[in-house]
């Protein structure tokens, strides 16, 4: 009997086609994450902006206001622009003299702090030598001794030296008031230039000083303009060191002539008069914050970067 072989069934063939869907692969939860506070941040810069941006509008806008329409309508917009609040403020309440005070005392004792400050830091990045490490920490105490503390020796000080009450010893003041920070920030800043540039001045024959101001200083550009920064703010808002140094009517700086505008308003109240004495001085702050903002960021970030 004769049988007929049936050729062998491949299982797969029997299997129906399954139909395919479309399945969209869920979004990573790093993603999400990142998403959220990425708009989070943007959020609170944004809150943040409008805290600081609104206070100064609001103070400019009120400068060109009279008496009266900044008690009737504080929020609304002036009438008509009062340059003469201005002028007023500028002759009368003595702003330009204050204002002069600041510009020589803060312009020479920047040029000082940065001079001093950024000579004592190259050393102590650049040369090993017995109390190397010393000297460095003293600056970092001198950043954390409140200067309130030193205020009563500091008056004897400068009464014994004769510069009380003098624009010359309000810019020592001044330069030795910020020397801790900037000598502690450039200290960092320097550590991170390359040495290979420094090694190859000194190979073709330039001296330490040469080396210094023609070849490391440039390099040191962006932190010079960072700390710069830092110190034209805390040195033109200063109020409390020209306070007790220097109480000559016609020596007071712009913060003093401020506070001097603001208790006259007991008296005669000229507050449009200072409100434009406020926005003469926030001014220059303003100016030099966006002339050189780029810089600020670049000197930041130069020491992460390298």
């Amino acid at each position: 009997m004769k049988t007929t072989d049936t050729p062998p069934v491949d299982p797969a063939e029997d299997v129906p086609p399954v139909a395919k869907t479309s399945e969209v692969p869920a979004p990573p939860a790093k993603a999400t994450e990142g998403t959220f506070l990425n708009v989070f941040s943007h959020g609170m810069l944004i809150l943040w902006a409008f805290m600081v941006v609104l206070p100064l509008l609001w103070a400019v806008m009120t400068s060109f206001k009279t008496d009266r329409d900044i008690f009737s309508s504080p929020w609304a917009l002036p009438d008509s622009l009062h340059f003469e609040n201005w002028s007023r403020a500028w002759t009368e309440a003595n702003m330009s003299d204050y204002f002069l005070n600041t510009v020589i005392v803060v312009g020479c004792s920047l040029v000082g702090t940065m001079l001093l400050g950024s000579m004592a830091a190259y050393v102590l990045a650049r040369f090993d030598f017995p109390g190397n490490r010393f000297i460095y920490f003293l600056f970092i105490g001198g950043m954390s001794f409140p200067i309130i503390l030193a205020l009563v020796p500091l008056f004897y000080v400068m009464q014994n030296l004769s510069l009380l009450n003098t624009l010359p010893g309000l810019i020592l003041v001044y330069i030795g008031y910020s020397l801790p920070f900037t000598v502690f920030f450039m200290t960092a800043f320097f550590r991170t230039l390359p040495t290979t540039v420094a090694e190859a001045a000194f190979v073709d024959g330039a001296s330490h000083t040469r080396t210094f101001f023609q070849v490391m200083l440039p390099m040191a550009k962006p932190g010079l303009i960072s700390i710069s920064i830092f110190n034209f703010l805390g040195q033109w808002n200063q109020y409390m060191l020209p306070t007790v140094l220097n109480t000559e009517p016609d020596r007071k700086v712009l913060t003093q002539g401020l506070v001097q505008l603001a208790v006259s308003q007991g008296y005669k109240g000229d507050w449009s008069g200072l409100f434009a004495g406020l926005v003469m001085a926030m001014l220059p702050v303003l100016a030099a914050y966006i002339v050189f903002q780029r810089q600020v960021v670049q000197g930041l970030t130069a020491g992460a970067l390298k």
